[in-house]
């Protein structure tokens, strides 16, 4: 190969719909031809797939194929819920499904680089991009990221419906100050490697074939030009041997992130940094070749960059069969389990955070089917095209069930009074009184309110509001004031700040942005042929002020502990603590939360030891050896204790004491699914290795400390009876 051909490897364009500022550049047929292009991105049928690479094979000089890719991000034409919707779930068998069928559709359309999954630890909703993300906690997201990987690449990555997988953004992209999209980013080592890199490090260790690095610099070091966390920690210490890929002109926006006065520097920075794969900002493509040849970049890290991509290459067998059958493409969309799946998907998504009686001893819901008068209102009642989310790739609003079409396929249409209320973002008075008179014509409301999924939630869609859009909050407050019992449906990318509607709401259900069997699902769900079981993957705020808020905090030297928060200090409750004077420290709902048609009992939390040795689980740590006593068991009886059977996800939490670093109040460390009939107890029992005691320590090492150790088996990470055991030297 040629220096060109080498640099030509390493360089990425968007030859279709831009999802970012666009590069100015239409001769790509020809770049391919002289081998300047390694691939390409934003195409999204077989026939512009197979167009590109012909030229590929048959008139460049070394006949190397492209690899094409895509922001497949929660599915490809058959949409499921937005990925915090999928955290939700806690269903990890149930994403890789989803991820399998995104894969399959994808690969018929050419596409074998997903540029997803997005593993950014994400604790403060304002930030957008919370909603391509599997929430605030290290050991959820890393099941998730794992599901991801496992679903794109199946069985064998050269299998021709599986896909690249692309974990991003190394690293620490989430934790953006303000919650504002692509702002620096300051955390230290110990709390980088304790909860922003576990995710990452869990995708790796499944398989990932690629890695893409952020827009947000990391302790005033861009992370698409951070040889710490590249070159030290994901090559040397994980062993990644995969390709890095830049983000959407990231190593172009090293100028302005002030590291680079010129693109030769960014470049050169960018590439010693490890990043192997420039996406869109022309910079390797236009200063690598000199940049070599001027002994500034050994053309050694060239040649190591381009093995890693041609090894991709290899192992999605490119090579052997470079193209896409375009006749399998158009029966792949869509196929009925496909969408089947789509629908359990948003089923297990939806979490219901209230459900109080109203006007009766009985919760409001699950509603009656015999219901012959229901009003639905709100703006997202019947907008297809919001069920999607954001990053709906070729999803089409076409394809998606709206609520009111549901409702309608349910109840009939003489049952169902419907008033859109207003729009998101506007409303007339008109709007509001024609819905306030719907509802007074009716015996129960149904409320579709929240963002937009594609406006307001994802990439560069900061919010530093966090409740209801518009004059939706006074569209809620008309309709609950004609005293109608309401059921209030949240469409968003994010919790949203609403304690007036908790207080005066009966029943809210997080519906996410559920993708297109959203309305299926929700009238399903609503009418009790199926039970909610999601549970929350972030924290519900009460207020924006708390942001970012996450359940896995530490417990500061004045923790408020049982203090009354509710009143302000000077009406006598304790100031010198860690708080607020105007709020509570608490969520509104704590991460894990969820309720569902029945109730559930815990029993204690018992353990099979009170002792445990810091010595033996550290060999096993080391692999050195495993023994009997490298094991707890944790166990606790579950019961339900309604009339309705369900299912309830058994979270398990740690919390360590007495180590050389301040650990969470609370640490997620494993959950597990149980189906009880009514009246029915089972007895559940979870297997606690070293991980779940292990730690960074204060010299940043992963080891296990003596400790107290307090464990919870409970239904979210507010509550929980505890057992305590001692991990010895």
């Amino acid at each position: 190969m040629t220096l060109e051909e080498k640099v030509g490897q390493l360089v990425q364009y968007s030859a279709g719909q831009p999802t970012g500022p666009g590069t100015g550049r239409t001769d790509y047929a020809d770049m391919i031809q002289k081998g300047q292009i390694g691939a390409l991105f934003n195409i999204t049928t077989a026939r512009e797939a197979n167009a590109f690479q012909r030229i590929a094979m048959e008139k460049s000089r070394l006949q190397i194929p492209l690899v094409f890719g895509l922001d497949v991000i929660h599915g490809y034409r058959t949409e499921f819920p937005i990925p915090l919707g999928l955290a939700a779930t806690w269903q990890p068998d149930i994403v890789q499904r989803a991820a399998r069928v995104a894969a399959r559709e994808a690969s018929a359309s050419g596409i074998r680089w997903a540029f997803s999954p997005m593993i950014d630890i994400a604790r403060d909703a304002r930030w957008g991009r919370m909603a391509e993300g599997f929430g605030e906690d290290t050991y959820l997201d890393s099941a998730m990221a794992r599901a991801y990987v496992l679903g794109y690449q199946g069985e064998q990555l050269s299998a021709p419906d599986s896909v690249a997988a692309c974990p991003k953004h190394y690293v620490g992209y989430g934790a953006a100050e303000g919650g504002r999209d692509y702002n620096s980013v300051e955390i230290s080592e110990h709390t980088l490697r304790e909860f922003y890199l576990p995710p990452f490090h869990a995708a790796v260790d499944a398989g990932a074939a690629t890695i893409m690095t952020g827009f947000n610099s990391l302790n005033g070091v861009p992370t698409s030009a951070n040889p710490f966390t590249i070159r030290q920690i994901l090559r040397k210490e994980w062993g990644f041997q995969g390709l890095v890929d830049s983000d959407w002109t990231s190593i172009g926006e090293l100028i302005p992130h002030g590291i680079a006065n010129d693109p030769a520097t960014a470049a050169r920075k960018a590439i010693l940094a490890g990043v192997e794969m420039d996406m869109v900002s022309s910079s390797y493509h236009d200063t690598m070749a000199n940049l070599a040849r001027s002994g500034q970049v050994p053309e050694a890290d060239i040649n190591e960059a381009v093995r890693h991509v041609l090894r991709v290459k290899f192992a999605l067998g490119l090579f052997e069969h470079p193209y896409t059958d375009e006749k399998q493409e158009a029966g792949t969309m869509l196929q009925p389990e496909s969408v089947a799946l789509a629908r359990t998907a948003a089923e297990r998504s939806l979490v219901l955070l209230k459900n109080s009686p109203s006007g009766g001893a009985a919760p409001l819901l699950p509603l009656s089917s015999d219901s012959n008068n229901v009003a639905l209102i709100g703006p997202l009642a019947d907008d297809a095209a919001d069920m999607l989310g954001s990053w709906s790739a070729q999803g089409r609003a076409e394809d998606a069930v709206t609520l009111r079409a549901a409702l309608v396929q349910k109840l009939g249409a003489d049952h169902v009074r419907y008033a859109k209320g207003s729009d998101i973002t506007k409303a007339s008075d008109e709007q509001i009184a024609g819905a306030v008179k719907t509802a007074q014509e009716s015996d129960i409301v149904i409320l579709a309110l929240g963002e937009s999924g594609p406006d307001m939630t994802g990439e560069a869609a900061s919010r530093a509001h966090l409740g209801l859009p518009g004059r939706q909050q006074q569209l809620l407050e008309a309709v609950v004031g004609t005293g109608k019992p309401v059921v209030l449906i949240l469409f968003s990318g994010r919790p949203l700040t609403l304690p007036w509607a908790f207080e005066h709401v009966p029943s809210v259900l997080a519906a996410w942005f559920p993708g297109v069997q959203a309305g299926p699902a929700l009238v399903r769900t609503l009418f009790g042929e199926t039970n909610p079981t999601g549970k929350l993957p972030v924290s519900w705020p009460r207020a924006v002020g708390q942001e970012p808020l996450y359940y896995n905090a530490l417990n500061t030297g004045r923790p408020a502990g049982n203090a009354d928060l509710t009143k302000p200090p000077w009406e006598g409750s304790d100031k010198f603590i860690s708080r607020y004077i105007d709020e509570q420290n608490s969520p509104q709902f704590p991460f894990g939360y969820g309720l569902t048609y029945t109730i559930f009992s815990y029993g204690p939390t018992q353990t099979s030891s009170a002792q445990f040795s810091a010595k033996i689980l550290n060999d096993v740590l080391r692999d050195v050896k495993r023994t009997s006593n490298s094991e707890l068991t944790l166990s606790a009886d579950i019961t339900n204790t309604g009339t309705r059977a369900s299912e309830e996800t058994v979270q398990l939490y740690v919390r360590l004491e007495g180590t050389s670093t301040a650990q969470p109040i609370r640490a997620l460390k494993g959950f597990q699914h149980v189906q009880l009939a009514a009246g029915q107890t089972q007895h559940v029992i979870f297997h606690l290795g070293p991980d779940a005691f292990a730690l960074w320590d204060d010299q940043n090492k992963y080891v296990v400390e003596p400790a107290r150790a307090k464990i919870w088996i409970s239904p979210d990470s507010a509550h929980g009876s505890e057992a305590v055991i001692e991990i010895t030297k």
